[in-house]
This record gives C-alpha cells, sequence and structure tokens, in this order.
C-alpha cells in the first residue's frame, strides 16, 4: 500500500481504489479525505482497501448468503418478502420502473434486512409510510443456521465503517468530522443480497441482471466476489466503465440523497450489472451495505450554486430524509410518480 491514500485507479482512472489503512493517522485521514472528494466529483464511485472487516466475517456472510440461495424455492419461500415483512424476493422487477423504462425483469433474486426491522411493531409504525422499507419487520431464513447472527455482525462491521467514512465526507467537505453524525443516530440502513443465478438460456432483449440505476440514499458498500465481474458504471451518456472485482475490496458509492446533500458537487452515478458471456453459466452473488439517515433528519443541500439537474425541484430546500426516500420507493415499487 502506498500510505498516500490511493493506491491504483481502475476504469481508467474514472473510480480510484483508495487505500484506508491510514486512516486512524492525521496525514491519513487528510490524503483519504481528498480522494474520496476527487472520486465523488468525477463518478460517485470508489474503491477500498485496508478498510479493516475481518476477512474471516467477510467470508461467513458470503458463505451463508450464497448457502441460502442454493436452497429449494419452497424453502426460500418461506421468509419470502410480504406485506409488513421484508425478506426474500423471487426475481427483481423495479429497476426500470425507477427510470421510467418499460424492460424485463431483472435477472436476481434478492434478500434484504433492516436495521429497523429488529424493533417492534408500535416502534416501527411511528417511522414513516407503508412504502418505507424501515418500516418492515424482518424475517429471518430457519437454514442455514447461524445467518441471522451472521448477518446482524456484519451490518455492525457495515456500520462501523459508513460512519467513519461519513467522517471522512465531512472532511472532504470541508466541514468537522462529526458535521453528520446527528442525522444517523438512529439510522435505518439495511443490506439486501443480491444473487445471480446462472444463465442456462439466453436474457430477452434488453434484460440484465441488474438494469442500469442508480441508488436513493446517502452512500452504499458492496462486497462482490472477487473472481466475477459485471459491475459497470455509467460515465457521460452512453459509455459503460468495468468496475474490476479487486482481491479484499469494498466498492463505495453515494445515492442520490448524498448528492443532493451536496448540492450537486458530488454525483449519484448511474450504474448497472451486465449479463455473463454467453459459455459462462455461474452464478454471482454481491451484498450491498445501505447506510441511511435517521427517518426524521432534515437534509439541507450545500453548495447551491452548482446545483444540476439531478436536485430538479428539490434543489432550493431541504428536504425530509424519510419523507424523500418514501417518495422514491412509492414509485420504485408502485409506478406512481
Amino acid at each position: 500500500m502506498s500510505g498516500t491514500g490511493v493506491t491504483t485507479e481502475v476504469s481508467d482512472g474514472f473510480v480510484p481504489v483508495i487505500d484506508l489503512s491510514t486512516r486512524r493517522t492525521e496525514p491519513g485521514r487528510r490524503a483519504i479525505a481528498a480522494a474520496i472528494d476527487r472520486a465523488c466529483v468525477g463518478s460517485g464511485f470508489f474503491v477500498v482497501v485496508g478498510h479493516g472487516v475481518e476477512q474471516e466475517l467477510v467470508d461467513r456472510m458470503f458463505a451463508v448468503t450464497r448457502e441460502f440461495f442454493e436452497l429449494p424455492a419452497q424453502e426460500k419461500d418461506r421468509s419470502a418478502h410480504r406485506p409488513g415483512v421484508s425478506g426474500f424476493r423471487r426475481q427483481a422487477d423495479s429497476t426500470a420502473r425507477s427510470l421510467d423504462q418499460q424492460a424485463p425483469p431483472d435477472l436476481c433474486e434478492t434478500f434484504a434486512a433492516h436495521v429497523t426491522g429488529e424493533l417492534d411493531e408500535e416502534q416501527r409504525s411511528r417511522l414513516g409510510d407503508r412504502w418505507a422499507t424501515w418500516t418492515l419487520a424482518n424475517v429471518w431464513p430457519r437454514r442455514p443456521e447461524g445467518f441471522r447472527e451472521t448477518w446482524h455482525a456484519y451490518l455492525a462491521a457495515m456500520t462501523e465503517l459508513a460512519a467513519d467514512l461519513m467522517r471522512l465526507f465531512a472532511r472532504a467537505l470541508d466541514l468537522p468530522e462529526i458535521h453528520f453524525e446527528d442525522k444517523f443516530d438512529h439510522h435505518g440502513s439495511s443490506i439486501a443480497a443480491n444473487y445471480y443465478p446462472p444463465q442456462h438460456r439466453p436474457p430477452l432483449p434488453g434484460q440484465l441482471r441488474r438494469g442500469p440505476h442508480t441508488d436513493f440514499g446517502s452512500l452504499t458498500i458492496l462486497h462482490q466476489q472477487h473472481d466475477r465481474t459485471g459491475l459497470q458504471v455509467r460515465q457521460g451518456t452512453n459509455t459503460w466503465r468495468d468496475i474490476p472485482a479487486v482481491p479484499h475490496s469494498l466498492v463505495v458509492n453515494i445515492g442520490d440523497l448524498m448528492a443532493l446533500w451536496t448540492g450537486g458537487r458530488w454525483v449519484s452515478t448511474m450504474h448497472r450489472v451486465t449479463n455473463p458471456p454467453t459459455h459462462d453459466t455461474t452464478s454471482r452473488l454481491t451484498i450491498p451495505f445501505f447506510y441511511l439517515p435517521n427517518h426524521d433528519a432534515t437534509i439541507q443541500p450545500m453548495y447551491t450554486s452548482v446545483a444540476g439537474d439531478l436536485l430538479g425541484a428539490e434543489g432550493g430546500g431541504g428536504v425530509i430524509a424519510g419523507e424523500w426516500m418514501s417518495r422514491k420507493l412509492r414509485k420504485l415499487f408502485s409506478g406512481a410518480s
């Protein structure tokens, strides 16, 4: 590792690889914050190494999650997503709606759980409307053994890393490192594992493992297999850059809410997951963690002088995080505006 914050670059320099191993030192934090700012101004994506998340936990999380997705369909359906409950979805079919497009369903199964899904029903009822994922109870699979405990441990590790990334974000924006902390002291974060089954027959025209989309929240931390590719980030209007699977790394990107928060200084970039080559019938598993603010946090855009089309009518004033996210989710899952 170079110790300067950036180790190398991928995707023709569009996505940097940032070494976090020096973040315990003042010079390290200064260099890392500067590298994060450059990445978020440019693509909104970067890859982190030296992140400190125990590899044993990452491996265990990957193992139990893959074992779940490889269970018979009848067993997975025992923990299916349904009204009031977050869990397993057989096929993702909402990406196109987020872009107001018509496209076949994504070739992807998902399982999602939320921090607030462990609260009791009365506590969840105070968090927002029925479209808000953080109002749903988690339903945990009976198999494999240790699934729930491993997900809890991984969620805790991701929360710790994300909280420090937000401190580095603040520094990158020339703010005190504690600037964002009171917006996340009862956060509504989630994990949504994506399983891309083997493709034994050609996809439909326009059908991908995951169609083009942006994330909604503040930041996403993604674990992807080191030997499986497919994640691409859009550069400009029609160029797609591959994000290589760097061993022992995590992919970080900001979402629409963080772009709004910075008044458009940082960008939330379209990304997708392509289909494997026709001769490749292997599966792929990724595990994104979505760090979301408190549902009642007021998000006031900064740097409004550079606000762009991304912000639309919302660029001129503050939004309530939960209300803003609920509007996004309502459109995503119902087609409503």
